[in-house]
């Protein structure tokens, strides 16, 4: 019975592609695969709208998203609701805080998506890993570099006071000249929590631009069409 049970343990482990996760860039699909069966420990399956992890959690394990799509939030002292980020698949959540002194998880996450799958891999295992594995390392540091990056530039979001200043900033972080449309990947409710305003200042703003011509709106798209303009508001 055991044998079963491992067997059907490990053919759930390889059902989804780890090769396009950061934390394995440059080791081949072979060794990831290893890797897997060696030191993943448990296999967690989310519906949507279900708390993966909440704020204040101790961390235990290295939790690597495999399949579906989380987004993280934080509860502020004034129990305000506070978007960091919505999180594809293949990444580690909160993977700077798994050897921390303070372990505890700094955030909510929650499944958005139906089938959102999780790997974890305890700790003690992972670190052992990278110790005997130079790659792994490196791209572990690489990950933490840029969360502190990703985490800076949330920080001085939240400084700017200007609404139209924090749309344009996103707006041009999400496009290019030639690639200059997306799609929004969050309600207005959730893009106003993100930008820490209320949902009506941010209809009013996004309708300002549209009326200067700078950005144009179809449903969940949108486009820009002045980036010139639009840097101009920073």
């Amino acid at each position: 019975m055991r044998r079963i049970f491992i067997l059907k343990r490990t053919e759930a482990m390889l059902e989804y592609s780890l090769v396009g996760c950061p934390l394995f860039a440059g080791m081949t699909p072979a060794q990831v695969e290893e890797l897997v069966v060696r030191c993943v420990s448990d296999v967690k399956e989310f519906a949507k709208g279900e708390h993966v992890v909440r704020q204040g959690g101790v961390i235990n394990h290295l939790y690597l998203l495999v399949s579906g799509l989380v987004r993280t939030e934080m509860i502020t002292k004034d129990d305000n609701v506070l978007e960091i980020e919505f999180i594809d698949p293949v990444r580690p959540l909160a993977p700077a805080f798994v050897f921390a002194d303070r372990n505890f998880f700094p955030v909510d996450v929650i499944a958005m998506e139906e089938k959102t799958v999780l790997y974890l891999i305890p700790k003690s295992v992972f670190q052992k890993e990278m110790m005997q594995n130079e790659t792994l390392l490196r791209n572990f540091l690489r990950i933490n570099s840029n969360i502190i990056v990703f985490l800076s530039g949330k920080v001085q979001m939240l400084s700017i006071r200007s609404l139209r200043m924090k749309l344009a900033i996103y707006l041009l972080e999400n496009t290019t000249e030639k690639q200059n449309t997306f799609k929004w990947r969050r309600t207005h409710a959730q893009l106003a929590e993100y930008f820490g305003v209320q949902r009506p200042s941010l209809s009013r703003t996004l309708g300002e631009m549209v009326a200067d011509g700078v950005i144009a709106l179809d449903k969940q798209e949108v486009t820009v069409l002045d980036r010139r303009k639009l840097q101009s508001y920073m």
